[in-house]
This record gives C-alpha cells, sequence and structure tokens, in this order.
C-alpha cells in the first residue's frame, strides 16, 4: 500500500473517541520525536514552520515552505501531509508537482487570503483543479475558514463544505469551530472532518473532539508552543 493510501485509510473507520490525531513538526528533528513517539503519521503546521525559519505565520515564501517539508518527509517513513496556507498563487498543477516532489501524501489549502475569505464557489473551482491534477496522489483537506476570517455562523461553514466535498477535498477543516458547534458541523458535513486542539490544559482532549464527531484532530503550532513553554520553566527554574 503506497503511503497516500495509507494515509487515506487512516481517516476511516475510526469510532467516536478515537480521531486520528496527527501532531505537527516544525523540523525533521521534530518529525524524528514525533514517530519515536508512535505517531502513525504527521501533519506540518504553516506557522510552526514559519517559525522555525524565522518569518511570521503567513510570511514563508513558497519555497522555503516546501524544502522545510521536503527535510521532514526524508527524515521519517511515516506519511506526512503538508499546510501549505492558500497555495502561495501557484497554479494547481504546480503545486501538485511541488507537493509530490517535497514528499507529501497530502494537503491543507485554505479558503482565505490575508485574513478575508475567498468567494467559496471560485474556491471549490481551485480545489476540483487541483484534485483533477493530483488524481488519487494526493489527500486534500479543505479548510473552512469561516470561524477565524468570518461571520463564525455554522451553517455557512456547512455550505461551504458541502462544495468542497463535492470538488473532491478528501476532507474539510473548519479551523477554530467552537467544539460546542462540532456535532452540528458533523450532521451536517459528509467525509472526514478535521478538529483543532488547543493543548491548553483547558480546551478538549483530542478523545473528547472525537466524542463530539471529529475525525481527525491537528495541533496547528501548539505542540512548538507547549516546548517553548516548558523551556521557559525550566529557565526560570521551575
Amino acid at each position: 500500500m503506497s503511503k497516500v493510501d495509507t494515509f487515506r485509510a487512516l481517516h476511516h473507520g475510526r469510532l467516536p473517541g478515537d480521531p486520528l490525531v496527527l501532531p505537527g513538526p516544525w523540523d525533521a528533528a521534530s518529525a524524528r520525536v514525533l514517530v519515536d513517539a508512535g505517531f502513525p503519521a504527521l501533519a506540518t503546521p504553516s506557522a510552526g514552520i514559519a517559525a522555525s525559519l524565522g518569518y511570521a505565520d503567513g510570511s514563508t515564501p513558497a519555497d522555503e515552505m516546501f524544502s522545510a517539508v521536503a527535510r521532514i518527509t526524508r527524515a521519517v517513513d511515516v506519511p506526512v501531509s503538508a499546510d501549505v496556507e492558500d497555495g502561495y498563487g501557484l497554479a494547481p498543477k504546480e503545486l501538485v508537482e511541488r507537493l509530490l516532489e517535497a514528499g507529501a501524501v497530502g494537503c491543507n489549502l485554505e479558503d482565505s487570503s490575508g485574513g478575508v475569505l475567498e468567494d467559496p464557489r471560485r474556491h471549490a473551482d481551485r480545489l476540483a483543479e487541483v484534485r483533477a491534477a493530483a488524481g488519487d496522489r494526493l489527500f486534500l483537506n479543505a479548510r473552512v475558514d469561516t470561524f477565524s476570517c468570518g461571520d463564525g455562523d455554522p451553517e455557512r461553514a456547512i455550505e461551504r463544505a458541502a462544495l468542497y466535498v463535492a470538488a473532491g477535498a478528501d476532507c474539510v477543516y473548519p479551523i477554530g469551530a467552537p467544539a460546542n458547534v462540532l456535532p452540528l458541523l458533523r450532521a451536517g458535513i459528509q467525509g472526514p472532518l478535521n478538529a483543532y486542539a488547543q493543548l491548553d490544559g483547558e480546551s478538549p482532549s483530542p478523545a473528547e473532539l472525537g466524542e463530539l464527531g471529529a475525525t481527525r484532530v491537528t495541533f496547528g503550532p501548539w505542540l512548538q508552543r507547549r516546548t517553548t513553554a516548558a523551556l521557559g520553566a525550566i529557565a526560570a527554574g521551575l
């Protein structure tokens, strides 16, 4: 079975409370640590990689992002999906080629740019072009930014998700959706649903997010932030 087939299979047949947990490495060393810890697949966070390269979130040049993803995929044997933000203005065919060259089995694509939501039908057309260029070689995770950039209306998120699934998205990621909205999103969205976990000691755990309807859970840059906080506590003598 190919890595992308393995990755796709990990999203299906999951029981409530047992979501696929995909931690986010920011470099090759952190990727190896996560694989050694037992995770079956990884999902790079664009914000985490940006920080590791000295950039603000959303400011990483495309070449540097793809190079960072390639270093991570070379360092581990498990499938790695890449957050490539809004696609850096690349044509769908070039975007697919660069992801495959970097060794990624999938990608996140945002439906906002510069904090502004894209027209959902135009974005769905772009997703369809990416799917056509990729065939079954990439797992396409369509991010829905209505909770981070829009009015936070769950119905708008469901409407966007339906367009993206119809365009060929394998999974939908309504980033920033409140935990209490997940059951409504789960009922209205076909296929795998990605939820965002915050490792702050107060937000729902991955298992709890799974109980609420999440198929998979990602952390964005939270693992990196927790590592920084732990080192800060050590430096402070705590």
